[in-house]
């Protein structure tokens, strides 16, 4: 208790004494907890605050320090103008290129044929020759056609005579001769009147019967007759020829002459000769075959003058005329090709492909085309549309637009445009925003982009 007691009042009195002091008492007995604990977070917290205004500050000084020489910078970031070549552009006509098949053929075409009948003795020609005029082709067999000849000849030669006989009128044996017919035909006519009238007296007496009278007066009737008979002729040939008759006979032996003519014509025909130039195409028999009169023999065709024939698309019936320029080329001859101009249009649709054919006529191609070979024509169509004929470098082709692009105060103005003719090295586009003498770039524009600056380094005059 002494001990309580004791120190009750010491520390109720020491406490107004020690009221200064206080604070190192209780600083004695807590620094080792509340410093630790409290001043180490407000050191990191003073220590991030002043990296945040340290680093504000440097941004700030940086964006003012730099603000008046920053749009110069940026001025100098931006691309440079592209340099391009440019063109005016004109209006003018345009042609659309249209493709056309066909094949040649030739322009004269002929079947030599046997004229008449007989064996092929002799072929002459072979496929590939060229044969003239006159040229003896074939020889046939001319057993038949010669005696056809001689017979031909034997009738001419009666013919004559007849003719002769008739001119020179008739001898004085002949008349004789007449005359003595002549009397023997009177006195058998007399006797026959004179056996009537016997014959008459008899039946009146009944020694005979009608019978016998009958046939007496049918005998008298034919000695007139032969007496008659025998009369004309002796004036006939009293008379002699009258016109009439010869010129019967003159007409009988021209047409023996005619016969004659014929068969030596046939036998001259058994030697086939060529009445154009051509090449042989192909021989139709051989040797020793036998050929009706009409026959073919030979195939020619002209090799010097040959026809294309091309066909034309439907859409294009009635528009091709004669005298438009076209192109041919030969897939078989990569080498040749030719410029000339439509002879002619068929009119009419071909059987098998039911179009409109052209016909260009080609003449001295020499021996590089052959009948049947592929031709291939490009037909130039003009047009009747609008359009401004500029060359194919000015033209960009993006996601299937076509593109030029016109200046517009330094700058590239994209313009879609529709291509109306694909004409080669040259096209006809057409856009309702393209004028006359408007300024397009010809090149430089495959990588232009719409508003991109540019710089035109040589304008091209049209």
């Amino acid at each position: 208790m002494s001990n309580v007691d004791s120190s009750v009042p010491t520390s109720e009195q020491s406490n107004p004494v020690s009221e200064t002091p206080v604070p190192e008492t209780p600083v004695s007995e807590t620094v080792p907890e509340t410093p630790s604990q409290t001043s180490s977070p407000n050191r990191w917290l003073w220590v991030v605050l002043a990296v945040m205004v340290t680093t504000g500050g440097i941004a700030t000084w940086r964006s003012l320090a730099a603000g008046p020489a920053s749009e110069p910078a940026v001025a100098q970031q931006g691309p440079p103008p592209r340099a391009v070549e440019t063109t005016a552009l004109t209006q003018g006509t345009s042609a659309r290129q249209v493709q056309l098949l066909g094949q040649v053929e030739a322009s004269e075409r002929a079947t030599v044929r046997a004229q008449t009948s007989g064996v092929i003795q002799q072929l002459l020609v072979q496929p590939g020759e060229r044969v003239q005029p006159g040229m003896t082709i074939a020889v046939l067999d001319g057993a038949d056609q010669q005696l056809a000849l001689s017979q031909a000849e034997a009738r001419l030669a009666q013919q004559r005579s007849n003719l002769a006989r008739l001119t020179v009128g008739t001898r004085p044996e002949i008349i004789a001769q007449r005359e003595a017919a002549l009397s023997a035909a009177t006195a058998r006519e007399q006797e026959a009147i004179d056996n009537l009238r016997r014959t008459e007296t008899l039946v009146q007496e009944g020694a005979l019967s009608q019978r016998g009278l009958i046939e007496a007066r049918s005998a008298v009737d034919a000695a007139r007759g032969e007496r008659l008979e025998a009369q004309a002729q002796l004036a006939e040939a009293q008379a002699g020829p009258i016109r009439e008759e010869i010129d019967a006979q003159r007409a009988n032996m021209a047409a023996a002459q005619a016969e004659v003519n014929q068969a030596k014509l046939a036998q001259l025909r058994t030697q086939v000769k060529a009445t154009s130039t051509g090449v042989v195409e192909r021989r139709l028999v051989s040797r020793g075959d036998y050929v009706q009169n009409n026959g073919e023999l030979v195939s020619l065709i002209s090799g010097d003058r040959l026809d294309i024939f091309l066909e034309l698309p439907e859409e294009l019936t009635g528009r091709v005329t004669p005298g438009m320029p076209i192109q041919l080329t030969s897939r078989a001859l990569p080498q040749w090709n030719q410029r000339t101009t439509v002879t002619a249009v068929v009119p009419a649709a071909d059987s098998a492909s039911r179009r409109q054919r052209v016909r260009v006529r080609l003449e001295n191609v020499g021996q590089r085309l052959l009948p049947g070979m592929a031709i291939t024509g490009t037909l130039g169509l003009p047009s009747n549309r609008p359009s401004f004929v500029v060359s194919r470098d000015t033209l960009t082709q993006r996601q299937n637009q076509w593109l030029v692009f016109a200046l517009a105060e330094g700058k590239a103005k994209q313009i879609p445009v529709e291509m109306v003719t694909d004409m080669g090295e040259t096209v006809a586009i057409y856009s309702s925003e393209l004028q006359p003498g408007q300024e397009i770039v010809l090149r430089g524009g495959d990588t232009l982009r719409d508003g991109a600056p540019v710089k035109v380094v040589q304008n091209n005059q049209p």
